[in-house]
């Protein structure tokens, strides 16, 4: 208060800063008492989330996270595939597999004259490359069978090959049995690729009785050979001959899986497509050609080009996806 002289006496006038610090003592107050509910409201949701997320915690077991512990550790492993092609010689097996993998497998390989062919005995041949791709190993086995077909006799020349087949089963029973299990390799042949010789009208009696032979034992993918020595409607003649022999002959070729009901139409009508195109007709080329400007995978004629990863070409574009892309886990695990 001021003390202000009015007349004859004194009188008090309250001051305009006494009334300011009132009003602040008041706004301190109010303010005080908000912060205090804002921090009880606070502290009560936070209570109620806590108790929330204990719930949920109590309902939540964990198991949903194992897809996730099986990718690390699988990617962390790497995986193992193993493959097999037979034929008789100049079908172009080679060739393809440097296609489909993009890889140079037989750079030492010696080519033998026909007179050391006559002599050559069917032999079994092991190439082992490791390929990564965005970070995934693949440690991929190629087993050849040079020799196959190419005598004059070729009774029984599919036997070496059955019984390779069947030394690999009975390795991998003996690890498994074992008790150091952790570091097991699989060297099974998880598939084969049979070449069909576009040449002749079918199978010969060498292509049966070898698939005969093996059907029980791997997963047989038939392959139609350098498809572009056909054209597209011999290409279709043949492919239904081969389908109504191997069903006359009752071989058991690898058969595709059934689509789940969840699956979406592209991947349906992609699997419907790999199943009519059996046995695929398929050309492999090493060599890139340039075609309408660009630069592809393929072979040069006189008449033109024939590009390997053209679907109105050949199957390779096919087989590739079905191997690597689709049904590489299947064909391991039949």
């Amino acid at each position: 208060h001021l003390l202000c002289p009015s007349g004859g006496g004194i009188t008090a006038v309250p001051s305009a800063r006494g009334n300011n610090r009132r009003d602040s003592c008041v706004g301190a107050k109010r303010d005080s008492g908000s912060m205090e509910n804002s921090s009880s409201n606070s502290r009560f949701r936070s209570q109620m989330f806590n108790h929330d997320d204990e719930d949920q915690d109590k309902e939540y077991v964990g198991f949903a996270t194992l897809p996730n512990q099986v990718h690390r550790k699988s990617v962390k492993k790497g995986f193992d595939f193993t493959l097999m092609v037979a034929g008789e010689s100049g079908l172009g097996k080679s060739t393809l597999v440097n296609s489909l993998f993009l890889t140079d497998l037989y750079k030492d390989r010696k080519l033998l004259n026909a007179e050391e062919r006559i002599t050559q005995t069917v032999e079994i041949t092991k190439h082992t490359v490791d390929i990564e791709e965005k970070g995934v190993k693949l440690k991929l086995t190629i087993v050849d069978t040079p020799g196959f077909g190419d005598a004059v006799n070729n009774t029984e020349c599919w036997k070496s090959v059955a019984d390779y087949i069947d030394q690999q089963f009975e390795q991998y029973f003996r690890d498994e049995s074992g008790l150091n299990r952790k570091n097991i390799q699989d060297n099974r042949v998880h598939c084969c690729l049979y070449f069909i010789s576009p040449f002749g009208h079918g199978l010969r009696p060498l292509d049966v009785e070898f698939m005969k032979a093996l059907h029980e034992k791997v997963n047989i993918v038939p392959v139609l050979a350098k498809a572009d020595t056909l054209t597209p409607s011999e290409v279709k003649k043949k492919k239904m001959k081969i389908r109504e022999e191997i069903e006359q002959y009752g071989i058991k070729i690898y058969q595709f899986p059934d689509c789940d009901s969840d699956e979406d139409e592209d991947f349906k009508q992609q699997d419907q497509e790999l199943k009519d195109s059996i046995p695929f007709a398929v050309i492999g080329s090493n060599t890139v050609v340039e075609a309408k400007g660009k630069r592809v995978r393929g072979r040069l004629y006189p008449w033109g080009i024939v590009e390997v990863e053209n679907s109105s070409h050949c199957d390779f574009v096919k087989l590739r996806n079905m191997l690597v892309r689709t049904h590489m886990q299947d064909l391991k695990d039949v």
